[in-house]
C-alpha cells in the first residue's frame, strides 16, 4: 500500500502542488524564510502551551456568533441568509511592495501579487463565511452529487504506462513529519490517501461528526462552482474576493490591519512553530477551525486569512493581468486567496489579501475550500 500511495503521490500530488509551492520558492531565490515588515519573530514562537488548554490570547468562542456553538447553517433571516452585500467600488489590487525577509532582513516583493492596480468591483453578495461542512452536505443530500475526490479519477491525469489499478479515489492530506525534512521536498508532509475526501478529511477513518461547522475541504474547482450553481450563485472573482478580503482598508498588509497580532490577540487560523514538524496551537487550533472563531474584517467577513484556502473563479497567471495577458494563464490552475492553517511567516506567509496561489483543477487537499457570491449584474 505504501508503494501504490508513493507511486500517485509522485505523479498525482507533487506535480501539481511542487508547481504551485515554486511560486514561494521564486519569490526570494535566497532563502525561503519570509516575514512580513515590522513583525517580531517573538510573534510567532510564544512559550509552548498546552493547545487543548484556554489560551489567554486566543480568540474566545463565547465572543463570537459563530465558532464552537455554531450548526454551520445560516439562520433563515434575511434576502440572503448568511451573506454580506458589499456596494463594490474602486480599490488598489496586487501588492508592490514586498514584504521583509525573515531571513535576511531585507525586503522582497511577491512577484505573482504584482502589479498593482485600480480595479472596480460592482455590487455583489458574498458569503459571511467558508462554506461548511453542513452546507455541503445538505447540497449532496439533495443532488446526490460525488466529488472529484470520491471518484476514480482519469486515464489522462497520468503518464502513459502507469498501472491502471493504482489510480484511486483519494486526495491530499497533510500530516506532519517527525523529523524536520527538506523544505524542498512536499512530500515529506503531503500524502495521497486513498479514501480521503470531504467526509473523511484525513483518510477513511475518519469523518466528520462534531466538525459540521468547519469549511469543507477536498474540493476541487468543478465541485465547487456545482455547490455554486445548486445555490443559485456563483465562485467569486479574484477581484470580488479581494475587494471583499481587504474590508476598505487600502494598502494593508492584512485583512484586519497591519500589525499581525493587535493587543496580542490572533487574528486568524495559521501555524505557530516550526514548519512542518510542530504546530504549537498558541491561536487556539492545530488544523481547520470552525468557521466564525477568529474576528470579522470591516465588512463583516470571516476567515478570509487563514483557516482554509478558497478557490475563486479566475484561471490563474504569474502576474495580475496588465502584467501579464491572456498569453501567459497557465493551463489547468485556477487562483487560491486567502492562505491556511498551514500558512507560518518562515514558509508560506499567504494569510494576506494580495496572497494568491495556483491550484491545479484536479487536485484536492485537506486545506483548500471556497465561499460564493451572488452579483446584481
Amino acid at each position: 500500500m505504501f508503494r501504490k500511495q508513493k507511486k500517485v503521490l509522485l505523479y498525482y500530488l507533487l506535480v501539481a502542488l511542487a508547481s504551485a509551492f515554486a511560486e514561494a520558492a521564486t519569490t526570494n531565490p535566497n532563502s525561503p524564510d519570509q516575514n512580513s515588515s515590522g513583525l517580531n519573530p517573538s510573534d510567532f514562537n510564544p512559550s509552548d502551551p498546552n493547545p487543548s488548554a484556554p489560551n489567554p490570547s486566543a480568540p474566545n468562542p463565547s465572543d463570537q456568533r459563530l465558532c464552537q456553538n455554531y450548526s454551520g447553517l445560516p439562520e433563515p433571516e434575511g434576502e440572503h441568509p448568511g451573506m454580506v452585500h458589499l456596494a463594490g467600488g474602486t480599490f488598489v489590487m496586487g501588492n508592490d511592495a514586498g514584504h521583509k525577509d525573515h531571513g535576511t532582513g531585507n525586503f522582497q516583493p511577491f512577484y505573482e501579487e504584482r502589479s498593482e492596480m485600480a480595479v472596480t468591483v460592482k455590487p455583489f453578495w458574498i458569503d459571511r463565511h467558508e462554506v461548511t461542512n453542513a452546507q455541503f452536505a445538505q447540497f449532496v443530500a439533495e443532488t446526490g452529487y460525488v466529488t472529484l475526490a470520491e471518484r476514480k479519477p482519469k486515464k489522462e491525469w497520468f503518464p502513459p504506462g502507469f498501472p491502471e489499478e493504482e489510480m484511486v479515489a483519494g486526495s491530499a492530506v497533510f500530516i506532519a513529519p517527525e523529523e524536520p525534512p527538506r523544505m524542498d521536498d512536499i512530500s515529506a508532509w503531503w500524502h495521497f490517501i486513498p479514501g480521503a475526501d470531504w467526509r473523511h478529511p484525513q483518510g477513511p477513518a475518519s469523518n466528520i461528526e462534531g466538525r459540521m461547522s468547519h469549511p469543507v475541504v477536498h474540493v476541487a474547482y468543478e465541485d465547487a462552482a456545482a455547490y455554486a450553481e445548486w445555490a443559485g450563485r456563483s465562485l467569486p472573482t479574484e477581484a470580488q474576493w479581494e475587494y471583499a478580503a481587504r474590508g476598505g482598508l487600502a494598502h494593508a498588509t492584512y485583512t484586519w490591519g497591519d500589525n499581525f497580532r493587535p493587543d496580542g490577540q490572533w487574528m486568524a487560523n495559521t501555524w505557530q512553530g516550526q514548519f512542518p514538524t510542530e504546530n504549537k496551537g498558541s491561536d487556539g487550533y492545530i488544523g481547520s477551525a470552525p468557521v466564525g472563531c477568529f474576528p470579522a474584517n470591516n465588512y463583516g467577513l470571516f476567515d478570509m486569512a487563514g483557516n482554509v484556502w478558497e478557490i475563486v473563479r479566475d484561471p490563474y497567471q504569474p502576474f495580475h493581468a496588465s502584467d501579464a495577458g491572456e498569453q501567459m494563464v497557465q493551463p489547468g490552475q485556477h487562483v487560491i486567496k486567502g492562505g491556511s492553517y498551514l500558512c507560518t511567516p518562515t514558509y508560506c506567509m499567504r494569510y494576506r489579501p494580495s496572497a494568491r496561489q495556483p491550484q491545479e483543477y484536479t487536485l484536492t487537499t485537506s486545506h483548500i475550500g471556497f465561499r460564493t457570491v451572488i452579483n446584481e449584474w
